[in-house]
């Protein structure tokens, strides 16, 4: 199981939200490529890079921070927020993303989304699912989609994707520790999918209990950035 440390993006700082809720920003660091180099330098290999002011705006702000942090580190670096067109995913990579994680665009256009997927690789294109019950959220978690988390998955799986980033939105900022069975039953239902697990991890032992539950992957942030986790207990999970 890899663990993957977040960084969120808002005016080219480090932030972090509760709830997705931008009245609630805190900011953690001014220079997102330090926070990087930070991971980089304590063992950690991937990044989960997010830009809130594009994710608010609908098109892509902070390319420049992507660019800085893959010149200057080694991190594999999975980006997301504001893509909405095809020029958007070309120049994400272009700026040196190794994945690109479509969210609300996924629930919302499943045609554009599904030729990205084809363009550029279904192993390239991460599906972000932000889940709130069993139903996707969208519209920076204020709505609802019809789809489920389920139906989502199974309509992509065929099309070429690969891995799914899934967010319990009701925990996500909250340390209150992950929905540990929703991933049980994600794992269950998709042996074959490399499911990343995301929000509401509070402590250390919260990853055990998510590798118990078959993950593949573990993104944490706010944990980290307010002290309930220090780099250094992590050290077993990056052997």
């Amino acid at each position: 199981m890899q663990l993957i440390p977040a960084i969120d993006l808002i005016d080219g700082q480090c932030v972090r939200l509760t709830r997705g809720a931008y009245d609630s920003k805190t900011v953690y660091s001014r220079d997102p490529l330090e926070q990087a180099k930070i991971f980089a330098e304590a063992g950690f290999k991937r990044l989960h890079l997010v830009d809130l002011d594009g994710a608010r705006l609908g098109r892509v702000i902070n390319l420049n921070v992507l660019e800085k942090i893959k010149q200057n580190t080694n991190l594999v670096v999975d980006f997301g927020g504001g893509v909405r067109t095809t020029y958007d995913v070309q120049q994400v990579f272009d700026a040196g993303a190794d994945f690109l994680t479509a969210g609300s665009i996924a629930a919302k256009n499943s045609a554009l989304v599904e030729s990205w997927m084809q363009k550029f690789g279904g192993e390239k294109i991460i599906l972000g699912a932000d889940v709130k019950g069993e139903r996707i959220a969208i519209h920076g978690w204020q709505e609802e989609a019809s789809w489920t988390i389920y139906d989502l998955i199974a309509f992509y799986l065929p099309r070429g994707v690969k891995t799914v980033i899934c967010t319990d939105v009701d925990r996500d900022g909250m340390l209150q520790g992950p929905n540990v069975e929703l991933y049980h039953q994600l794992r269950k239902r998709f042996p074959e999918l490399k499911i990343i697990a995301s929000g509401g991890v509070k402590d250390v032992d919260d990853f055990a209990a998510l590798q118990q539950a078959g993950v593949n992957g573990v993104i944490f942030g706010k944990a980290y950035y307010e002290g309930f986790i220090q780099l250094e207990e992590l050290k077993d999970y990056l052997c």
